[in-house]
Protein backbone atom coordinates (compact mmCIF):
# COMPACT_ATOMS: atom_id res chain seq x y z
CA UNK A 1 0.00 0.00 0.00
CA UNK A 2 1.30 3.43 -0.94
CA UNK A 3 2.01 5.61 2.07
CA UNK A 4 -0.24 8.61 2.40
CA UNK A 5 1.23 12.11 2.61
CA UNK A 6 0.91 13.96 5.93
CA UNK A 7 0.83 17.73 6.33
CA UNK A 8 0.83 20.15 9.28
CA UNK A 9 -2.22 22.42 9.41
CA UNK A 10 -2.33 23.77 12.98
CA UNK A 11 0.10 24.89 15.69
CA UNK A 12 -0.39 25.59 19.39
CA UNK A 13 2.05 26.47 22.15
CA UNK A 14 2.34 27.26 25.84
CA UNK A 15 5.93 28.16 26.69
CA UNK A 16 8.30 30.17 28.88
CA UNK A 17 8.56 32.63 25.95
CA UNK A 18 4.84 33.18 25.51
CA UNK A 19 1.49 31.45 25.44
CA UNK A 20 0.67 31.86 21.76
CA UNK A 21 2.56 31.34 18.51
CA UNK A 22 3.09 35.01 17.60
CA UNK A 23 4.45 36.09 21.00
CA UNK A 24 6.68 33.06 21.33
CA UNK A 25 8.13 33.24 17.82
CA UNK A 26 8.88 36.95 18.10
CA UNK A 27 10.74 36.41 21.40
CA UNK A 28 12.64 33.41 20.02
CA UNK A 29 13.87 35.26 16.94
CA UNK A 30 14.98 38.19 19.09
CA UNK A 31 17.08 35.81 21.19
CA UNK A 32 15.19 36.41 24.41
CA UNK A 33 15.49 34.02 27.34
CA UNK A 34 12.49 32.63 29.21
CA UNK A 35 14.63 31.49 32.14
CA UNK A 36 14.29 33.21 35.52
CA UNK A 37 14.31 32.56 39.26
CA UNK A 38 11.82 29.88 40.31
CA UNK A 39 8.57 31.35 41.68
CA UNK A 40 6.51 28.15 42.01
CA UNK A 41 8.10 27.35 45.39
CA UNK A 42 10.96 28.46 47.63
CA UNK A 43 14.01 27.10 45.84
CA UNK A 44 16.61 28.81 48.01
CA UNK A 45 17.91 25.52 49.43
CA UNK A 46 18.40 23.90 46.02
CA UNK A 47 21.62 23.87 44.02
CA UNK A 48 19.66 25.04 40.97
CA UNK A 49 17.17 27.84 41.66
CA UNK A 50 16.20 28.79 38.11
CA UNK A 51 13.79 27.43 35.51
CA UNK A 52 11.80 28.21 32.39
CA UNK A 53 8.42 28.75 34.00
CA UNK A 54 5.28 29.48 32.00
CA UNK A 55 4.21 32.99 32.91
CA UNK A 56 0.77 34.63 32.93
CA UNK A 57 -1.09 31.41 32.18
CA UNK A 58 -4.74 31.82 33.18
CA UNK A 59 -6.57 28.48 33.00
CA UNK A 60 -9.91 30.31 33.15
CA UNK A 61 -9.23 31.61 29.63
CA UNK A 62 -9.58 28.00 28.51
CA UNK A 63 -11.72 26.19 31.11
CA UNK A 64 -14.44 26.74 33.67
CA UNK A 65 -13.30 26.84 37.30
CA UNK A 66 -14.71 23.35 37.87
CA UNK A 67 -12.90 21.94 34.82
CA UNK A 68 -9.60 23.56 35.78
CA UNK A 69 -9.73 22.05 39.28
CA UNK A 70 -9.93 18.57 37.75
CA UNK A 71 -6.93 19.03 35.46
CA UNK A 72 -3.35 19.15 36.64
CA UNK A 73 -1.12 21.88 35.21
CA UNK A 74 0.50 19.67 32.55
CA UNK A 75 -2.97 18.63 31.34
CA UNK A 76 -4.14 22.25 31.29
CA UNK A 77 -1.16 23.18 29.14
CA UNK A 78 -1.86 20.34 26.73
CA UNK A 79 -5.56 21.16 26.34
CA UNK A 80 -4.86 24.91 26.01
CA UNK A 81 -2.22 24.36 23.30
CA UNK A 82 -4.63 22.00 21.52
CA UNK A 83 -7.36 24.66 21.52
CA UNK A 84 -4.92 27.00 19.81
CA UNK A 85 -3.87 24.36 17.26
CA UNK A 86 -7.45 23.33 16.44
CA UNK A 87 -8.48 26.96 15.98
CA UNK A 88 -5.40 27.64 13.88
CA UNK A 89 -6.11 24.66 11.63
CA UNK A 90 -9.80 25.49 11.18
CA UNK A 91 -10.72 21.84 11.61
CA UNK A 92 -14.22 21.26 12.99
CA UNK A 93 -14.04 17.86 14.63
CA UNK A 94 -17.80 17.81 15.25
CA UNK A 95 -18.27 17.68 11.47
CA UNK A 96 -15.66 14.95 10.97
CA UNK A 97 -16.02 11.21 11.44
CA UNK A 98 -14.84 11.25 15.10
CA UNK A 99 -13.26 7.81 14.71
CA UNK A 100 -10.94 9.21 12.02
CA UNK A 101 -9.52 11.95 14.28
CA UNK A 102 -7.11 10.78 16.97
CA UNK A 103 -4.87 12.04 19.76
CA UNK A 104 -1.27 11.14 20.53
CA UNK A 105 0.07 13.47 23.21
CA UNK A 106 2.79 12.47 25.64
CA UNK A 107 4.42 13.63 28.85
CA UNK A 108 7.72 12.57 30.34
CA UNK A 109 6.73 12.86 33.98
CA UNK A 110 3.03 13.64 34.49
CA UNK A 111 2.16 15.35 37.75
CA UNK A 112 4.83 15.34 40.44
CA UNK A 113 2.87 18.13 42.12
CA UNK A 114 -0.13 15.89 42.74
CA UNK A 115 2.07 13.04 43.99
CA UNK A 116 3.85 15.33 46.47
CA UNK A 117 0.62 16.87 47.70
CA UNK A 118 -1.09 13.54 48.27
CA UNK A 119 1.97 12.03 49.96
CA UNK A 120 1.78 14.90 52.45
CA UNK A 121 -1.93 14.22 52.97
CA UNK A 122 -1.24 10.55 53.61
CA UNK A 123 1.61 11.20 56.04
CA UNK A 124 -0.26 13.84 58.04
CA UNK A 125 -3.86 12.61 57.86
CA UNK A 126 -3.81 8.95 56.82
CA UNK A 127 -4.95 6.98 53.77
CA UNK A 128 -8.58 8.13 53.98
CA UNK A 129 -7.48 11.64 53.01
CA UNK A 130 -5.85 10.65 49.73
CA UNK A 131 -7.81 12.39 46.97
CA UNK A 132 -9.93 10.22 44.64
CA UNK A 133 -8.62 12.49 41.88
CA UNK A 134 -4.98 11.65 42.60
CA UNK A 135 -4.54 8.87 40.04
CA UNK A 136 -6.48 10.46 37.14
CA UNK A 137 -4.67 13.74 37.71
CA UNK A 138 -1.10 12.45 37.90
CA UNK A 139 -0.84 9.76 35.21
CA UNK A 140 0.83 10.84 31.99
CA UNK A 141 -1.94 9.66 29.63
CA UNK A 142 -4.50 12.07 31.07
CA UNK A 143 -3.40 14.87 28.73
CA UNK A 144 -4.34 12.72 25.72
CA UNK A 145 -7.48 11.51 27.49
CA UNK A 146 -8.70 15.00 28.37
CA UNK A 147 -7.94 16.32 24.89
CA UNK A 148 -10.05 13.59 23.31
CA UNK A 149 -12.90 14.33 25.73
CA UNK A 150 -12.82 18.10 25.20
CA UNK A 151 -12.66 17.86 21.40
CA UNK A 152 -14.66 14.69 20.78
CA UNK A 153 -11.81 12.91 18.99
CA UNK A 154 -12.62 9.18 19.16
CA UNK A 155 -9.96 7.81 16.81
CA UNK A 156 -6.58 6.31 17.79
CA UNK A 157 -5.76 7.61 21.24
CA UNK A 158 -2.45 7.01 22.96
CA UNK A 159 0.34 8.49 25.04
CA UNK A 160 4.11 8.35 24.74
CA UNK A 161 6.44 8.57 27.74
CA UNK A 162 10.04 8.43 26.54
CA UNK A 163 11.54 11.16 28.71
CA UNK A 164 13.05 13.96 26.61
CA UNK A 165 12.20 12.21 23.32
CA UNK A 166 8.47 12.08 24.13
CA UNK A 167 7.26 14.92 21.91
CA UNK A 168 9.13 13.67 18.85
CA UNK A 169 7.93 10.11 19.35
CA UNK A 170 4.33 11.30 19.76
CA UNK A 171 4.42 13.32 16.55
CA UNK A 172 6.31 10.61 14.67
CA UNK A 173 3.90 7.88 15.77
CA UNK A 174 0.91 10.07 14.85
CA UNK A 175 2.52 10.61 11.44
CA UNK A 176 2.73 6.84 10.97
CA UNK A 177 -0.92 6.35 12.01
CA UNK A 178 -2.08 8.73 9.28
CA UNK A 179 0.44 7.42 6.73
CA UNK A 180 -0.91 3.90 7.10
CA UNK A 181 -4.56 4.88 6.96
CA UNK A 182 -5.72 4.47 10.56
CA UNK A 183 -6.79 8.12 10.87
CA UNK A 184 -7.21 11.20 8.69
CA UNK A 185 -6.16 13.74 11.33
CA UNK A 186 -4.20 13.56 14.58
CA UNK A 187 -3.66 15.93 17.47
CA UNK A 188 -0.05 15.31 18.47
CA UNK A 189 2.75 16.65 20.66
CA UNK A 190 3.92 16.83 24.25
CA UNK A 191 3.14 18.62 27.49
CA UNK A 192 5.01 18.93 30.78
CA UNK A 193 5.00 20.70 34.13
CA UNK A 194 7.39 19.31 36.71
CA UNK A 195 8.94 22.44 38.24
CA UNK A 196 8.31 21.19 41.77
CA UNK A 197 10.61 20.53 44.73
CA UNK A 198 10.87 16.85 43.81
CA UNK A 199 11.36 17.57 40.12
CA UNK A 200 14.10 20.14 40.65
CA UNK A 201 15.58 18.16 43.56
CA UNK A 202 15.74 14.94 41.59
CA UNK A 203 17.57 16.49 38.66
CA UNK A 204 19.85 18.39 41.06
CA UNK A 205 20.81 15.06 42.61
CA UNK A 206 21.74 13.82 39.15
CA UNK A 207 23.97 16.91 38.79
CA UNK A 208 22.12 17.59 35.55
CA UNK A 209 20.93 21.18 36.12
CA UNK A 210 22.76 24.46 35.69
CA UNK A 211 23.69 26.23 38.92
CA UNK A 212 24.27 29.63 37.30
CA UNK A 213 21.65 31.08 39.64
CA UNK A 214 22.87 34.67 39.49
CA UNK A 215 22.53 34.86 35.70
CA UNK A 216 19.34 32.95 34.81
CA UNK A 217 19.14 34.30 31.26
CA UNK A 218 22.70 33.10 30.56
CA UNK A 219 22.43 29.71 32.25
CA UNK A 220 21.31 27.66 29.25
CA UNK A 221 24.29 27.77 26.90
CA UNK A 222 24.34 24.79 24.53
CA UNK A 223 27.65 24.03 22.80
CA UNK A 224 29.43 26.65 24.93
CA UNK A 225 32.60 25.61 26.74
CA UNK A 226 31.25 27.02 30.04
CA UNK A 227 27.92 25.12 30.02
CA UNK A 228 27.15 23.45 33.35
CA UNK A 229 23.79 21.72 32.88
CA UNK A 230 20.31 22.14 31.49
CA UNK A 231 17.43 24.31 32.68
CA UNK A 232 14.15 22.67 33.68
CA UNK A 233 11.20 24.19 31.83
CA UNK A 234 7.48 23.61 31.31
CA UNK A 235 4.84 24.07 28.64
CA UNK A 236 3.24 22.30 25.69
CA UNK A 237 3.68 22.08 21.93
CA UNK A 238 0.76 20.62 19.95
CA UNK A 239 0.26 20.25 16.21
CA UNK A 240 -2.54 19.14 13.92
CA UNK A 241 -1.41 16.57 11.37
CA UNK A 242 -3.66 15.66 8.46
CA UNK A 243 -3.63 13.40 5.46
CA UNK A 244 -2.97 15.64 2.48
CA UNK A 245 -6.21 15.04 0.53
CA UNK A 246 -8.26 15.44 3.71
CA UNK A 247 -6.62 18.81 4.36
CA UNK A 248 -7.04 19.97 0.74
CA UNK A 249 -10.68 18.91 0.65
CA UNK A 250 -11.58 21.21 3.51
CA UNK A 251 -9.40 24.04 2.18
CA UNK A 252 -6.95 24.00 5.07
CA UNK A 253 -3.82 26.13 5.02
CA UNK A 254 -0.76 23.92 4.96
CA UNK A 255 2.34 24.96 6.90
CA UNK A 256 4.64 22.15 5.74
CA UNK A 257 4.79 18.40 5.20
CA UNK A 258 6.22 15.85 7.61
CA UNK A 259 8.22 13.43 5.49
CA UNK A 260 10.60 11.46 7.71
CA UNK A 261 10.80 9.76 11.11
CA UNK A 262 13.65 7.76 12.57
CA UNK A 263 14.06 6.28 16.03
CA UNK A 264 16.64 4.12 17.78
CA UNK A 265 17.79 3.03 21.22
CA UNK A 266 21.29 3.42 22.65
CA UNK A 267 21.17 0.16 24.65
CA UNK A 268 23.84 1.78 26.80
CA UNK A 269 22.91 3.63 30.04
CA UNK A 270 19.85 4.84 31.97
CA UNK A 271 20.82 8.53 31.78
CA UNK A 272 24.04 9.01 29.79
CA UNK A 273 24.11 8.96 25.97
CA UNK A 274 26.39 6.49 24.23
CA UNK A 275 29.72 8.29 23.78
CA UNK A 276 30.06 6.93 20.25
CA UNK A 277 26.97 8.88 19.08
CA UNK A 278 26.18 5.96 16.77
CA UNK A 279 22.56 5.35 17.76
CA UNK A 280 21.47 8.98 17.55
CA UNK A 281 23.29 9.23 14.21
CA UNK A 282 21.32 6.21 13.01
CA UNK A 283 18.03 7.86 14.02
CA UNK A 284 18.96 10.85 11.84
CA UNK A 285 19.97 8.57 8.97
CA UNK A 286 16.72 6.60 9.21
CA UNK A 287 14.68 9.82 9.21
CA UNK A 288 16.45 11.05 6.07
CA UNK A 289 16.02 7.69 4.37
CA UNK A 290 12.32 7.70 5.27
CA UNK A 291 12.04 11.19 3.79
CA UNK A 292 13.99 10.13 0.67
CA UNK A 293 16.36 13.04 1.28
CA UNK A 294 20.14 13.33 1.35
CA UNK A 295 22.04 15.29 4.03
CA UNK A 296 22.64 18.16 1.61
CA UNK A 297 18.87 18.54 1.13
CA UNK A 298 18.51 19.70 4.75
CA UNK A 299 19.33 23.32 5.58
CA UNK A 300 18.61 23.40 9.31
CA UNK A 301 18.78 21.07 12.31
CA UNK A 302 16.91 21.97 15.48
CA UNK A 303 19.29 20.16 17.82
CA UNK A 304 18.42 18.50 21.10
CA UNK A 305 21.20 20.72 22.49
CA UNK A 306 20.53 20.50 26.22
CA UNK A 307 23.54 22.51 27.51
CA UNK A 308 25.01 19.49 29.32
CA UNK A 309 28.63 18.51 28.81
CA UNK A 310 27.83 15.05 27.47
CA UNK A 311 24.83 15.74 25.24
CA UNK A 312 26.23 18.61 23.22
CA UNK A 313 29.52 17.02 22.22
CA UNK A 314 27.94 13.61 21.52
CA UNK A 315 25.12 15.13 19.45
CA UNK A 316 27.77 17.09 17.53
CA UNK A 317 29.63 13.82 16.89
CA UNK A 318 26.37 12.15 15.76
CA UNK A 319 25.58 14.97 13.32
CA UNK A 320 29.06 14.59 11.81
CA UNK A 321 28.51 10.84 11.44
CA UNK A 322 25.10 11.13 9.80
CA UNK A 323 25.62 14.28 7.69
CA UNK A 324 29.24 13.62 6.67
CA UNK A 325 30.75 16.61 4.80
CA UNK A 326 27.45 18.50 4.94
CA UNK A 327 27.69 18.64 8.75
CA UNK A 328 29.88 21.74 8.40
CA UNK A 329 27.45 23.44 6.03
CA UNK A 330 24.09 22.82 7.72
CA UNK A 331 22.78 25.47 10.14
CA UNK A 332 22.20 24.05 13.63
CA UNK A 333 20.68 25.69 16.69
CA UNK A 334 19.44 24.79 20.11
CA UNK A 335 16.32 26.73 21.03
CA UNK A 336 16.68 25.30 24.54
CA UNK A 337 19.16 28.15 25.01
CA UNK A 338 16.04 30.35 25.25
CA UNK A 339 13.22 28.09 26.43
CA UNK A 340 15.11 25.76 28.72
CA UNK A 341 14.38 22.03 28.49
CA UNK A 342 10.67 21.17 28.48
CA UNK A 343 11.38 17.42 28.97
CA UNK A 344 8.40 15.57 27.43
CA UNK A 345 7.16 18.75 25.72
CA UNK A 346 10.55 19.65 24.22
CA UNK A 347 10.00 17.79 20.95
CA UNK A 348 6.53 19.32 20.56
CA UNK A 349 7.62 22.93 20.94
CA UNK A 350 10.77 22.39 18.86
CA UNK A 351 8.71 20.81 16.06
CA UNK A 352 6.61 24.00 16.06
CA UNK A 353 9.82 26.08 15.83
CA UNK A 354 11.01 23.93 12.93
CA UNK A 355 7.76 24.42 11.02
CA UNK A 356 7.94 28.19 11.53
CA UNK A 357 11.56 28.23 10.31
CA UNK A 358 10.28 26.79 7.02
CA UNK A 359 7.34 29.19 6.89
CA UNK A 360 9.45 32.31 7.41
CA UNK A 361 12.80 31.20 5.97
CA UNK A 362 14.59 32.08 9.18
CA UNK A 363 16.61 30.04 11.66
CA UNK A 364 16.43 30.88 15.38
CA UNK A 365 19.75 31.34 17.17
CA UNK A 366 21.63 29.53 19.89
CA UNK A 367 22.02 32.28 22.46
CA UNK A 368 24.75 32.47 25.12
CA UNK A 369 27.26 30.85 22.76
CA UNK A 370 30.17 33.03 23.85
CA UNK A 371 33.07 30.58 24.27
CA UNK A 372 32.69 27.73 21.75
CA UNK A 373 33.67 24.29 22.95
CA UNK A 374 36.48 22.93 20.72
CA UNK A 375 34.61 19.60 20.63
CA UNK A 376 31.47 21.41 19.38
CA UNK A 377 32.81 22.92 16.19
CA UNK A 378 29.83 23.15 13.81
CA UNK A 379 27.65 26.10 12.76
CA UNK A 380 25.27 26.64 15.70
CA UNK A 381 23.87 30.01 14.48
CA UNK A 382 25.37 31.86 17.45
CA UNK A 383 23.33 34.54 19.20
CA UNK A 384 21.53 36.10 16.20
CA UNK A 385 18.72 34.61 14.08
CA UNK A 386 19.66 33.97 10.46
CA UNK A 387 17.50 34.77 7.44
CA UNK A 388 18.09 32.02 4.89
CA UNK A 389 16.27 29.71 2.54
CA UNK A 390 14.80 26.81 4.51
CA UNK A 391 13.10 24.00 2.60
CA UNK A 392 13.82 21.04 4.88
CA UNK A 393 14.46 20.79 8.62
CA UNK A 394 15.45 17.98 10.96
CA UNK A 395 14.39 18.12 14.62
CA UNK A 396 16.24 15.90 17.09
CA UNK A 397 15.24 14.65 20.54
CA UNK A 398 17.35 12.37 22.72
CA UNK A 399 15.96 11.01 26.00
CA UNK A 400 17.13 9.37 29.21
CA UNK A 401 17.11 5.62 28.73
CA UNK A 402 18.75 6.00 25.33
CA UNK A 403 15.68 7.04 23.32
CA UNK A 404 16.56 8.83 20.06
CA UNK A 405 13.98 10.32 17.70
CA UNK A 406 14.48 12.48 14.62
CA UNK A 407 11.79 14.10 12.48
CA UNK A 408 12.16 15.65 9.01
CA UNK A 409 9.83 18.40 7.84
CA UNK A 410 9.79 19.78 4.30
CA UNK A 411 8.29 22.81 2.60
CA UNK A 412 4.99 21.68 1.09
CA UNK A 413 5.05 21.00 -2.64
CA UNK A 414 1.59 20.43 -4.06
Amino acid sequence: MEKRRVVITGLGIISPLGNNIATMWDALLKGKSGVSKITAFDASKFDSQIAGEVKDFDPLKYFTLKESKRMERFVQFGVAATKQAVEDSGINISKEDPYRVGVLVGSGVGSLHMMQEQCRNYESKGPSRISPFMIPMLIVNEAAGNISIVFGAKGPNSCVATACATGNHAIGDAFRIIQHGYADAMIAGGTESCITPMGIGGFCSLKALSCRNNEPEKASRPFDKDRDGFIMAEGAGIVILEELEHAKKRGAKIYAEIVGYGMTGDAYHITAPNPSGESSAKAMEFAMKDANLKPEDIQYINAHGTSTQLNDKIETKAIKMSFNAHARKVAISSTKSMTGHLIGAAGGVEFVFSVLAIRDNIVPPTINLEHPDPECDLDYVPNIARQMKVTAVMSNSLGFGGHNASLVIQKFKG
